[in-house]
């Protein structure tokens, strides 16, 4: 038996799951739009064989083969008993899932597919000075050795005359430096690490990040209290009596990096430590030749030295900004995730640093109104199960986030995910113009709270601590990183959003968000939207639809 069909990228391929997978065969997109789609095959025995690929759209053509991840931990905080349907999951059981997506080239061109089901990812990058009409892409599969035709499938897209807005959000998933040289084992800003840096964050910026941590300092993020992470310290630092030099020449390598990757905003490793900006983060200073944490845990955040240290250090930051033409572009965090209980000292903080950052902002995830009310953060993140009492307010500065929660009812990106539970967040992010979106995972690979290194291949849940997929979407390979389906999907739903925003040009906004709603049948909000892969795909078709009769 052989089932060859050319499918959606909203289906994740598992075992006979294709018999159920509609077929398509004709798509339209604006210029300027990335369209993915995927063949998924189920056969018996297995076949191995060349792929080609014949299309005038060959130059901006990719493929991947879609390679399944160990999900060692589906969700993590759901009764064992409680339907995975009435939660809209794919599964609660551990098992494989489709993930990885791996250049096709890698292969040699080979694509390989075993008893149980597998597929391929095709991705398009439609120019933005494409002529309109309609485009063939021909997939073909042949033998290995006698070059006889196993399949072939056809895509038509029709390239409608108008071009979509470029990306307005902005995205950011924490960059972990020091991930990247444990699991490589490579020394620290060594000529190795410099280069893995780079291609993680190209990796990065072709799913649509546009926005990068800068780990100044050793970012003072999921570290066990009295620990330290590896030292991923960009600015040089060495203290004389009271006063305190600065060097910054690999914070400006840095951000040469990010530059050349189309990177273009900063945001600046926290200030004060995780969860109620109690202590200083690790931060090593050289004194009489030894370098050594001068501040860390045992800092009270409020203590005259780090205050004093504070004072020179973020002036030096600012003007760093300044020199590298970004300062505007920047956004500062004090805490990440402070309490109710922490406003005192996060309100210290506060107003420590705001008056020292020029023209940048500060940023910080929080789910407490009460921290923007009081005017302590300028660009409130705002988990999406707590973002309903912050959009009461209409906020010029919002943004949101998930992380490990909320497993239930809201868009996140976790393995188990279907992939329409991820993309619905473009909408979501158009309908309340939210401006920015933050993640904590672009490439956390330690257990939790980073007590050790792990191995992303064996598990993709930090040891069962976080649902799988949630820590990272960013796969290490040899010379760098390869991407995730999640990954990809994301990029799609920042898509719907420019699609959005294209459209509200010729009809305007409220007319938009009307046809967001009249095709769900509801107010779509973060709480409620409709569970089935046909909403967006037939709410794009429409919008382009209505387009190309402008």
């Amino acid at each position: 038996m052989k089932i060859i069909k050319q499918i959606s990228s909203l289906e994740k391929v598992r075992c006979d799951d294709i018999l159920n997978y509609p077929e398509i065969h004709k798509k339209s997109v604006l210029r300027g739009e990335r369209f993915s789609y995927q063949i998924a095959a189920r056969v018996q025995g297995h076949i191995q064989g060349k792929l080609e690929v014949v299309s005038p759209l060959l130059p901006h053509i990719r493929v991947f083969s879609v390679l399944n991840a160990v999900m060692d931990a589906p969700v993590t905080d759901i009764a064992a008993d409680e339907p995975y349907k009435d939660i809209d999951y794919i599964t609660k059981e551990p098992g494989l899932m489709p993930d990885i997506l791996e250049p096709i080239e890698v292969k040699n061109n080979m694509w390989m597919v075993w008893k149980n089901s597998a597929s391929i990812w095709i991705e398009v990058n439609i120019p933005r000075d494409a002529l309109p009409g309609e485009y063939h892409i021909d997939i073909r599969l042949l033998h290995k050795d006698t070059n006889e035709e196993i399949f072939s499938k056809k895509m038509t897209l029709e390239i409608a005359d108008k071009e979509v807005l470029p990306q307005s959000l902005i995205y950011t998933r924490w960059f972990h430096a020091d991930c990247i040289a444990d699991y490589h084992g490579v020394e620290v800003y060594s000529e190795e690490h410099w280069k893995l840096i780079e291609a993680y964050i190209h990796e990065a910026a072709d799913v649509g990040i546009n926005m990068i941590l800068i780990p100044v300092h050793t970012p003072p993020l999921d570290t066990a209290i009295g620990s330290a992470r590896t030292c991923v310290q960009l600015v040089d630092i060495k203290k004389e009596n009271d006063k305190y030099t600065f060097t910054f020449d690999k914070f400006k390598r840095f951000v040469a990096i990010c530059k050349r990757c189309g990177i273009k905003y900063y945001e600046i490793a926290h200030m004060f430590s995780q969860w109620g900006a109690k202590a200083a983060p690790n931060i090593m200073v050289e004194e009489n030749g030894v370098s050594s944490y001068m501040f860390g845990w045992d800092t009270k955040s409020d203590s005259e030295e780090y205050v004093s240290f504070l004072k020179q250090y973020i002036a030096a930051i600012s003007q760093a900004l300044e020199d590298e033409g970004i300062s505007d572009k920047t956004y500062f965090h004090i805490s990440d995730e402070p309490k109710l209980d922490n406003i005192d000292s996060y309100k210290r903080a506060s107003d420590l640093i705001k008056p020292l950052i020029g023209s940048s902002k500060t940023l910080d995830a929080l789910s407490e109104y009460a921290f923007y009310e009081k005017g302590l953060v300028e660009c409130p993140v705002t988990c999406v199960d707590h973002i309903s009492e912050f959009l009461k307010h209409d906020i010029p500065n919002q943004w949101t986030y998930y992380c490990v929660g909320p497993q239930r009812r809201y868009t996140n990106s976790f393995m188990a995910m279907p992939s329409r539970r991820v993309r619905i967040l473009g909408l979501l992010l158009y309908k309340y113009d939210i401006k920015g979106f933050l993640h904590w995972g672009l490439n956390f690979y330690n257990a939790p709270l980073s007590r050790y290194p792990i191995n992303p291949y064996v598990t993709t849940s930090a040891e069962g601590c976080y649902p799988s997929g949630d820590s990272f979407i960013l796969y290490p390979v040899k010379d760098g990183a390869c991407n995730s389906i999640r990954g990809k999907v994301t990029y799609e739903a920042i898509g719907d959003m420019n699609l959005c925003r294209t459209l509200e040009q010729y009809i305007g906004r409220d007319a938009v968000v009307k046809m967001i709603d009249d095709e769900a049948g509801m107010d779509v909000s973060f709480e409620e939207y409709p569970k089935d892969n046909y909403y967006i795909l037939n709410l794009r078709d429409k919008m382009i639809e209505k387009l190309k009769q402008i």
